[in-house]
C-alpha cells in the first residue's frame, strides 16, 4: 500500500467472501487460528468445507474442545489434509483429549508468543476476529489477545473475520487495518461458556481458601472454580486486584460487588488485566470500551517477571490429580471448549516470587462419585504438569496444607490428611511402600479424622495474629519445638516431672488426633504452614466417664495474656458438641493457672484433693 493511500481505501479493497479469503491458503502452509472464545467461527466453518482441496495444512492454535471438528478431518484424510498442533500442557486424560493427543505441543503460554516471533515456528496464515474499525483504522482482537496478537503481528497472511459483536478491549488489543491483509465481515455471536457445575467439595474448598487469602491481594483465577466457590473465598475481601489469564463472569461480579478495586495491586493500579476472556454475553457486554480493563498478550500477561510485580498475588488453579510428594496434574475441562491449564505453571511461579505471594492448588478429594480418589501414591500414567518443587498450598474439602519447603515424609503426612478418609489407610501404607514414610510412623484413629474447620478462629493478642485451631498430623515438629522451647517450671506444670526430651513417640499423641474422642487445640502465630505454635490445649475422653481429661501448655511470652481461657474454651465448647459429658484435669494446688482455666468456664466446678494431686471437673449439664 503506497505511503498517500487512506486506510478505509485499504479495507474496502481488501474485503472478501470466507470462501475467497480461504482460497488463498497454499499447500504446507502453517495456519494459526484465534484462540478460546475469540475463534473465528465463520472462517473455520470454511475451512472445514474447504479441507478436500488442502494439502499437508497445519493447524495451530490453543487446545480447544472444538466446535468444528477439525481433528476429525486430519483423522479421516490420515492428517493429509490437516494436521492440528495444539499448544496445550495438560494431561491428556480424558477421552475427548486422549484419543487426539499425538497434536498436543507441551509449552508454557508465555513462551508461544516468542515461537511465533522469532519465525522459529513461523505462521504463514492468521486467521482471526476483530472488531468493526474504529474512525482511526483500529480493530481490537477483543476476547482472544493471548497468542493471537502475535501470530497476526508475525503472520505472512493476516484474515481477519471482522464482527460487531466482538467488543472494544483497551489495552495492546489492537491491530491496524494497514497490518491485515483479507477483511471477511460476518456478524454471530461470539462462543460462550456456561458456570461449572457446583460441587460441595468445590464450595467447602471456596471456604477454606478464604482463610489463606489477604485484604489487598491482587488474584489469578484459574478456570475450573465453580461460581459458588469463587464468591465464598472472595466476596468478604476488600481492595482485591487481578492480573490473570482470562476474564470471567465471576471477576465481573466481584468487581460489580466492590470486592475487586484494583487500588493496590503495586503494578498496573487501578486496572483489570487479562489476556482473554471466557464467559457469557454479559461479560463481553462488560468489556466493551471499560477503562478499568485492559488486555494484553500473553508473553506479557503470563511472565512470571510481571507476575511477581504485584502486591500480595495469589494464583488460584484447579488440579485433576496430585500425588504424595506434590506433583500435580492438570486437564482440560469437561463442560466448557477451553483450557487454562498451558498458563498454570507460569502463575504459579510468579506469585510465590511475590512480596507476600502464594499460590493455591485446588481439587475435590474424590472422582467418580466418590470411588476415586485424586490424591494418590505417585503420578506414573499422567503427565506432571506442576513439578513438585513448585506447589505450595493444596487445598481439598478436608483442609489446606502447606507443602513449601517440607521434606517428602512431610508432604506425605500432609497430602494423606486432607484425601478423603475412606483413602488414608489405602495411601498410609503405599508411602510406607515407597519408602516416603519412616517404619515406626503410624497414624491411629486419626487417619479417619476429619477435620473441623468451623473450630478455627483467629484472635488478635497483642500486635500478633494468633490462630486457634485443631491440631493435624503435619504439626508434630512444631508442637516438639513447643515443648522444647517451654521454661523448666511449665514441663514440670504440664507433665509433673522434669523432662529434658520430646521424641516422636511422647508427642504423636498431641498431633496424631480424631477429632471427637482425641482432641489437641493449638495457638499458632506465623505464616501458613510455618507458624511457631504458642499454646496447646488437649482434651483425652476416658471412655469409662465419658468425661474428657484436658491439659495445657502456654509459651512464657503468652502467658497472663488470655490465650489459655481461650484454648479452654474452645475444647469446652467441642467436647460439648461432641456428645462427651464434662472436663476434668490433675494438677497441683500451686497451679493457680489451671484452676483459673476451669473457673472461667459457665459451669459447676467441683475439686478434689487425694493429698498429692488436685481433681478439677465440670460438667455440662451443670450450669453455673
Amino acid at each position: 500500500m503506497s505511503p498517500s493511500s487512506y486506510w478505509a481505501d485499504k479495507y474496502v479493497e481488501n474485503k472478501r467472501t470466507a470462501e475467497k479469503a480461504i482460497a488463498l491458503i497454499k499447500p504446507a502452509q502453517r495456519v494459526f487460528i484465534g484462540s478460546s472464545c475469540g475463534e473465528p467461527q465463520h472462517l473455520v466453518r470454511e475451512l472445514s468445507e474447504a479441507s478436500n482441496y488442502f494439502r499437508d495444512i497445519e493447524i495451530n492454535r490453543l487446545m480447544t474442545l472444538e466446535t468444528t471438528p477439525l481433528t476429525l478431518i486430519a483423522d479421516k484424510t490420515r492428517d493429509q489434509s490437516l494436521n492440528i498442533r495444539s499448544f496445550y500442557l495438560g494431561s491428556a486424560k480424558p477421552k475427548a483429549i486422549a484419543r487426539n493427543k499425538r497434536f498436543i505441543t507441551p509449552i508454557n503460554l508465555s513462551a508461544v508468543p516468542r515461537l511465533f516471533k522469532s519465525r522459529l515456528l513461523p505462521i504463514h496464515v492468521a486467521l482471526i476476529q476483530v472488531s468493526p474499525p474504529d474512525d482511526f483504522g483500529w480493530m481490537s482482537l477483543g476476547v482472544s489477545v493471548d497468542i493471537t496478537l502475535a501470530a497476526a503481528l508475525s503472520a505472512d497472511l493476516v484474515i481477519a473475520q471482522v464482527n460487531k459483536h466482538m467488543p472494544r478491549v483497551l489495552g495492546r488489543s489492537f491491530l491496524h487495518v494497514n497490518e491485515v491483509d483479507v477483511f471477511v465481515e460476518h456478524d454471530e455471536p461470539l462462543l460462550t461458556i456456561g458456570e461449572a457445575p457446583e460441587l460441595k467439595a468445590a464450595n467447602d474448598i471456596g471456604r477454606l481458601i478464604a482463610r489463606l487469602i489477604e485484604d489487598g491481594s491482587t488474584m489469578e483465577i484459574g478456570l475450573g472454580s465453580t461460581h459458588q466457590a469463587t464468591l465464598l473465598a472472595l466476596a468478604d475481601k476488600n481492595d482485591l486486584g487481578i492480573h490473570t489469564q482470562y476474564m470471567t463472569n465471576d471477576i465481573m461480579h466481584l468487581f460489580s460487588r466492590g470486592v475487586i478495586t484494583n487500588r493496590k495491586k503495586g503494578f498496573n493500579e487501578g486496572k483489570i488485566v487479562a489476556s482473554g476472556a471466557l464467559g457469557t454475553e454479559d461479560l463481553y457486554e462488560f468489556l466493551n470500551d471499560n477503562p478499568a480493563i485492559e488486555f494484553y498478550p500473553s508473553d506479557y500477561v503470563n511472565d512470571p517477571m510481571v507476575i511477581a510485580r504485584h502486591n500480595k498475588m495469589v494464583s488460584m488453579n484447579v488440579a485433576m490429580s496430585i500425588d504424595l510428594t506434590g506433583q500435580v496434574a492438570a486437564d482440560a475441562l469437561p463442560y466448557n471448549h477451553f483450557s487454562g491449564i498451558t498458563g498454570m505453571l507460569d502463575f504459579l511461579r510468579g506469585a510465590v516470587q511475590s512480596p507476600g505471594g502464594k499460590s493455591i492448588m485446588m481439587l475435590p478429594a474424590t472422582a467418580f462419585k466418590g470411588q476415586k480418589s485424586r490424591i494418590v501414591p505417585q503420578l506414573d500414567d499422567v503427565a506432571v504438569v506442576v513439578p513438585r518443587g513448585d506447589v505450595q498450598h493444596v487445598v481439598t474439602e478436608y483442609g489446606v496444607v502447606n507443602l513449601f519447603g517440607k521434606s517428602l515424609q512431610e508432604r506425605a503426612m500432609a497430602m494423606i490428611s486432607i484425601a478423603h478418609p475412606e483413602f488414608r489407610d489405602e495411601l498410609f501404607h503405599a508411602a510406607k511402600k515407597l519408602g516416603l514414610l519412616s517404619a515406626e510412623r503410624t497414624l491411629n484413629e486419626s487417619i479417619h479424622g476429619v477435620y473441623p474447620i468451623h473450630l478455627e478462629e483467629t484472635v488478635n493478642i497483642g500486635d500478633a495474629a494468633v490462630t486457634i485451631r485443631p491440631a493435624k498430623p503435619v504439626d508434630e515438629r512444631r508442637i516438639q519445638e513447643h515443648f522444647y522451647n517451654l521454661d523448666k517450671d511449665d514441663v514440670v506444670a504440664r507433665f509433673f516431672h522434669e523432662k529434658n526430651s520430646f521424641v516422636h513417640d511422647d508427642v504423636k499423641g498431641v498431633s496424631l488426633i480424631d477429632y471427637i474422642n482425641d482432641l489437641t487445640v493449638l495457638a499458632v502465630v506465623g505464616e501458613f504452614g510455618f507458624g511457631q505454635v504458642v499454646g496447646i490445649g488437649e482434651c483425652l475422653l476416658d471412655p469409662a466417664s465419658n468425661e474428657a481429661e484436658v491439659a495445657f501448655s502456654i509459651s512464657k511470652a503468652y502467658q497472663k495474656r488470655g490465650l489459655g481461657i481461650m484454648l479452654m474454651a474452645k475444647l469446652a465448647s467441642a467436647a460439648r458438641d461432641n456428645g462427651i459429658a464434662g472436663l476434668f484435669a490433675f494438677t497441683s494446688t500451686q497451679n493457680r493457672g489451671m484452676i483459673k482455666l476451669f473457673k472461667s468456664l459457665p459451669y459447676k466446678v467441683d475439686s478434689f484433693f487425694d493429698g498429692e494431686m488436685l481433681k478439677l471437673s465440670c460438667k455440662f449439664d451443670q450450669p453455673i
